[in-house]
This record gives structure tokens, C-alpha cells and sequence, in this order.
């Protein structure tokens, strides 16, 4: 390892200023090895020297930074990647979030993100691919720390930075929370867009909190917005739980009438909820239709297509 540490350091002393080397076999050797100590010390001989590092190499080492959760290597080698590049992948990101898996204290994370938020890299979407990481490396009260500590600091958040924290609040139940988030979204300006009432109606559907959505429903209606499959997905399955049939099937035909495709997840919602109150014959009925449709219907692939949008 003394020899490989030799050979690289020479190879970043000799290289022209402001050259990027891609250290790629040294690197491996490093990783293999586990010795993160010279990898922290020649991280810090190449910025000595001025020295950028490719993507390739930042990212393998971030890969190994985070399996053995050193996150002083990880924000080092981060920060490494930030001036290498325009703006760090959804992976990277990932893999940086991946090393706080086992810290408890949010100061140290919040004086980095503080740090590399103020450089070339403070942007909307800079800031929601490192929200979105944490959320979905399983931290996401980390990522929720990170949202108000960046609104706090007066940072760029944008509407995709709220939809991603909605989506986080209605996946861990804070609905109460997740509705002040949306109001205030409003309030400082921004318009909800489908994603943001779809996130929190399916977010409130999923408490039972039946009467809201409907609500929000009406107020998305007189703002000009269309629901879509998952809109009415949510509503059917909302008012059939709620023991409201009747309002079940006037979102069915509405859907229809305008063109949206049913599913088979609103076929069975919707002849499930119409057995359980009773109206058997007309579950027949929609059931029969299904089967008639079944060559027709909307497939996973109408859902994905929306969340894809929603984590862009």
C-alpha cells in the first residue's frame, strides 16, 4: 500500500495544474484494501495541488465512504465531487446519504450542507436530489431536517423540493404536518401543481381522512387542474371506504366521460366497497364490465410514469 500511495501521489504532484487524472486503478487498489486514511490523505494532496479527480473516482470512493458509514471520508470526497462537476448524480447523492445512516446528531450534516450549499452547486435541483437521497436511504426525518433548515437560511427550494417533502410526510403519516407544508407552499407563492394535490390526497386517503380529501379535490377542480388516473385512483378508493358509494361511482363515470382509463385497482375498489354496502348487484355489474375491458385497462405503467415525474 506504501508503494501504491507513492506511485499515486507522484502521479498528482507531476500532473499539470488543473489537470483532472482519473486515479482509477490506485483508487481500487485503496478500496479493496479498506484504507480509508489514504484515502482521506490523498483527497487532501490533490486538492493541494489543484487537482480535480473524475466522477468515476469520487463515486467509488463515496461507494466505500458510505459501506463503512465514514462520513467525515464521504463529506470530503463530496465536497471533492461538487468542484469536479456541475452537479452530482442522483446515485452519488445517494451514496453520500447512505453514510449518516448510523448518526443521530444532524449538526455536523447541516454545517456541511450550510457549506456546499453556498458554492456553484446551491441550486433547486441540487437541493432536492440531497432531500430526495436521505428520504430514500430510509432517513427521512434527516431529509425533513435538511428542508427547514435550507428554508430557514433562505436557500432555493422550488415546487419539486415541496412535493418531495409531502410525499415524505404522507409516506411516515404526518398528515397534519404535511397539510401546514402545502399551505405554506401557497402562501409564499407557489400553485400546486397535480402532483402536489395527488401526494395529498393519496397522503390524507391513507389516515382516513376521507372528508379532507374531498375537499381538496373541489379546490384542485376550481384551480384549473385536471385529475388524472392517480387523482381518481385515490378518491374512489377514498369514498368507498368512507361507505360512500354513490360518490365512488359519480368519480367512476366522471373519469370515464373525460377519458381517463380505468384500472383494475379502481374495478376491484370500486366492486369491493359496493359489496360491503350492500349493493350487489350493481358490483355484478361493474365486475362484468371489468372483465368486458380487461384488454383496455390501465396497466402499472400509467402509475409509474406520474411518480417518475414526481422525483424528477
Amino acid at each position: 500500500m506504501d508503494e501504491v500511495l507513492k506511485e499515486l501521489f507522484a502521479t498528482i504532484e507531476n500532473a499539470p495544474a488543473s489537470n483532472v487524472i482519473d486515479n482509477s486503478a490506485y483508487i481500487d487498489k485503496m478500496c479493496k484494501a479498506e484504507n480509508l486514511s489514504a484515502l482521506s490523505q490523498m483527497l487532501k494532496t490533490s486538492n493541494d495541488n489543484n487537482i480535480s479527480l473524475t466522477p468515476n473516482v469520487c463515486n467509488t470512493i463515496l461507494v466505500r465512504a458510505s459501506q463503512k458509514n465514514d462520513v467525515n471520508l464521504s463529506c470530503q470526497v463530496f465536497k471533492k465531487l461538487l468542484s469536479s462537476s456541475k452537479s452530482p448524480s442522483a446515485t452519488s447523492c445517494l451514496n453520500f446519504a447512505q453514510a449518516f445512516t448510523k448518526v443521530n446528531d444532524c449538526k455536523e450534516l447541516l454545517r456541511f450542507i450550510t457549506e456546499v450549499s453556498e458554492i456553484n452547486c446551491s441550486s433547486a435541483s441540487f437541493i432536492n436530489r440531497i432531500i430526495f437521497a436521505f428520504a430514500k436511504s430510509g432517513q427521512k426525518d434527516k431529509a425533513l431536517v435538511i428542508f427547514d433548515h435550507l428554508k430557514r437560511q433562505n436557500y432555493s427550494v422550488d415546487l419539486i423540493t415541496y412535493n418531495i417533502v409531502l410525499d415524505i410526510l404522507g409516506r411516515i403519516g404526518h398528515v397534519d404536518e404535511m397539510v401546514d407544508v402545502f399551505e405554506s407552499m401557497k402562501d409564499i407563492g407557489f400553485d400546486p401543481d397535480i402532483v402536489s394535490y395527488n401526494t395529498l390526497i393519496n397522503g390524507l386517503k391513507k389516515v382516513g381522512r376521507f372528508d379532507m380529501c374531498d375537499v381538496y379535490f373541489k379546490e384542485m377542480s376550481d384551480n384549473g387542474i385536471e385529475p388524472d388516473l392517480l387523482t381518481y385512483t385515490a378518491l374512489i378508493e377514498s369514498f368507498g371506504r368512507s361507505g360512500n358509494a354513490e360518490e365512488s361511482l359519480k368519480c367512476f363515470r366522471e373519469m370515464k366521460q373525460k377519458g381517463v382509463l380505468p384500472s383494475i385497482y379502481i374495478y376491484r375498489s370500486l366492486i369491493n366497497n359496493l359489496n360491503k354496502t350492500g349493493k350487489v348487484e350493481l358490483a355484478a355489474q361493474i365486475l362484468e364490465e371489468m372483465n368486458s375491458s380487461s384488454t383496455c385497462l390501465a396497466g402499472p405503467e400509467d402509475f409509474k410514469r406520474k411518480r417518475r415525474r414526481k422525483n424528477t
